[in-house]
This record gives C-alpha cells, structure tokens and sequence, in this order.
C-alpha cells in the first residue's frame, strides 16, 4: 500500500516546489530580473547539479545507448517545454501575477487530456461512471481558469502586511495596476505556454518508453534547454548589465529555481510520468493553486479576489474529480485482468481432462475395431 501511494506524495512535493517558485520569481522579476536571463541562468543551475549526478552514477551502472531518435525526441521537449513554454509563461507571469499563474497552471489537466485523448494515450468510456468523472473533472478545470481569468469581484486584503520579498515602491502619483485587457491577454498566453508544457510532458512520456533512465532524460533535457535559453536570451536582453548577478532576491530565485525546480521536480516529474502517465502527474496541478493564493498574499502582500477563490474551488473539485476517475477506472482494469485470468486458469486446468476423455476414445476405439478418431496437436 505505501509502494502505490508513492506517486501521490511526489506529485504533491512536485506542486510545493512549483509554489515556491511562482513566489520567488515573481519577487524576482518585481525587483527587475529579466525573464529571460532567469530562464538561462535557472536551466545552466540545473544543469551543474545534475550533470556530476549523472557522471558518477554512470560509473556504478551499465545503460543502453541513446539513439538518434531518442536524442532528436529530447531536443524536441526542451524546445517545446523550455525555450518556448517556460519563457513564454514567465513573461506572462511578470505583467500579471503568481496567483493567476498557478491558476493558468492549473489548466494543465484539461489541456493534457485533450491532447492525451487526440493521442490515443487516454480512454474516455463515456457510459462509464470513470469517462464520466474524467469529463467532469476537466469542464470543472476549464471552468476555474475562466472564472479566475474574467471575474474579480470583492478583494481581500493580504495576510500579512510585512512583506518579506516587498517589490520596489511605486513612483509617486502612478499606479502598478495592469489594465484589464492586457490582464486577460497576458493570461491567456499564459495557457499557451501551458500547452506547450502539456505537450513535453506527453513526448517524455513517450520517450521513457524508449529509454527508461529517468535522470539521464532529465539531465539531456537540461542540456539542451539551457543552450536553448541562452540563445533566445541573447537574442531578447543584449545589454549584458542586466546579466549581472549580486546577493539579493534574483540570486535566490535561480539557485531556488536551478536547484529545486530544475534539478529536483523535473527528476520527480519524470518518475511520476514513468509510473502512472500524464494525465495522472497534470491532474494535481490546481493543488498547486491553494498553495500559491495562501503564499503570495502572505510574501507578496498580493491582493486576492472572489473570483480567485471561487476558481479555487472549482479548480480543486476538478483535481478530486479526475483522481476520482482515474482509480474508478484502475479498479475496473484490475477486475477485468483478475477476470481474464481466472478464466485462462481454468480453461488451462480444464484442458487436460478433455484431452485424457479424447485419448481414452480413440483407445477404446481402436480396442473395439472402430475407426480411431483424429487428435489434433494443439
């Protein structure tokens, strides 16, 4: 029983990593960090904590050659998840805030079982009780994020008044309020970026069927993202000033970001897909949300709406919902193979006896004169 609840306890680590991080980067570029060059430097952190990792274990333990196919896989997903996902969502997150980016976050669920579906990856047995909960779940998500992104209503104040990563104070006379319409915008490409997410998880899932070494996945994809990041760096922040680094909030989120994020969740992320798949690993997603709501209000002093708790909610009944679905549809899987295996028993156990009453036939007709009959080796 422990050995099963394995994966529920990792995908939670997973989402309390992922809380400190949408915190702590949102401090970070409140301060001036440009999302680009955080991206860079979170992914090269990474990198250098999981590489010697990789090294040492490769000399205890044999494994098998990475193809070509496998590595073109692997560049693929940095491409897609990293370069282009996470860049794109932390930009959006700078114009909006961490609330509404674990909110975003939170339509991993939906996104990656309508991609899991198109994919054959996921059944939907719609006259199931299973397919239902599963469907249910997801039009919940979808319902969350669209209350979060277009309803405010009543604020509530922050918990905590003393911030501990207060951002710089505003010019006198100007306002840090981001008009509505680019409020949305920036949400909504937020998803986007989320779909890109949603699809590196579902090609590593893919790529850990045909090459099982979880850390050696996580550490290419490491590799290759971070010269990926840098690249788009380069090319968006040229004024190499704002590279530089001193001991304040930025230094803390990439060695945060490198260390927790990239090196420790993405192993974690990876173990989680390889033993349960994508749609089970998106689905605790929202918890990330209740995290983040309590957090950022009481680090950030961010104001939190009506709207972001109702979306809460609904956003937590889609993570139960799905569960829900998913260990419906493992029961039904367990009994219908415990089913099939009964029957094999007893059709292997039934076997012999009608071959022993076929052999005695032809025994007996070949003891009375009768034409023997005809045994056919199975």
């Amino acid at each position: 029983m422990e050995a099963n609840m394995k994966p529920y306890y990792v995908a939670i680590v997973v989402q309390l990593i992922y809380t400190g991080m949408f915190v702590i980067s949102k401090a970070a570029f409140n301060q001036g960090m440009n999302t680009y060059v955080y991206i860079f430097y979170r992914q090269a952190a990474g990198s250098l904590i999981l590489l010697p990792i990789a090294l040492l274990r490769k000399k205890n333990a044999q494994r098998p050659i990475m193809s070509s196919r496998v590595l073109f896989k692997l560049f693929l997903c940095a491409l897609i998840g990293i370069a282009l996902g996470v860049n794109l969502y932390h930009v959006s997150l700078k114009f909006t805030s961490a609330t509404v980016a674990s909110a975003a976050d939170s339509s991993l669920p939906a996104i990656t079982f309508f991609f899991a579906v198109l994919l054959r990856m996921e059944d939907v047995k719609l006259r199931s009780s299973s397919g239902i909960a599963k469907v249910t779940g997801v039009a919940l998500c979808l319902a969350g994020v669209f209350t979060i992104a277009f309803f405010s209503g009543p604020s509530i104040s922050p918990l905590n008044h003393h911030h501990a990563f207060a951002s710089n104070p505003a010019p006198a006379g100007s306002t840090q309020v981001v008009p509505r319409a680019v409020w949305i915008q920036w949400t909504f490409l937020m998803v986007v970026g989320e779909m890109c997410w949603c699809l590196w998880i579902i090609l590593e899932a893919t790529v850990l069927k045909d090459y099982p070494d979880k850390l050696v996945v996580t550490v290419t994809v490491c590799l290759f993202s971070t010269v990926q990041t840098f690249i788009v760096a380069v090319v968006a922040e040229r004024d190499f000033s704002k590279w530089k680094l001193g001991f304040n909030i930025s230094l803390l989120a990439i060695l945060y970001s490198g260390s927790m994020v990239t090196g420790a969740s993405y192993y974690l992320q990876t173990w989680c897909l390889q033993m349960r798949g994508p749609m089970f690993f998106a689905a605790w997603t929202p918890l990330c949300f209740v995290f983040t709501v309590f957090c950022s209000s009481f680090f950030l002093g961010e104001i939190v709406h009506l709207g972001s708790i109702l979306g809460g909610i609904l956003l937590v009944g889609s993570l139960y919902t799905i569960l829900w679905g998913k260990s419906k549809e493992s029961e039904t899987d367990n009994v219908a193979d415990d089913t099939e295996k009964n029957e094999h028993k007893k059709s292997s156990q039934s076997y012999p006896e009608e071959l022993q009453h076929t052999i005695a036939e032809v025994k007996e007709s070949t003891l009375t004169g009768l034409p023997a009959l005809h045994v056919q080796e199975p």
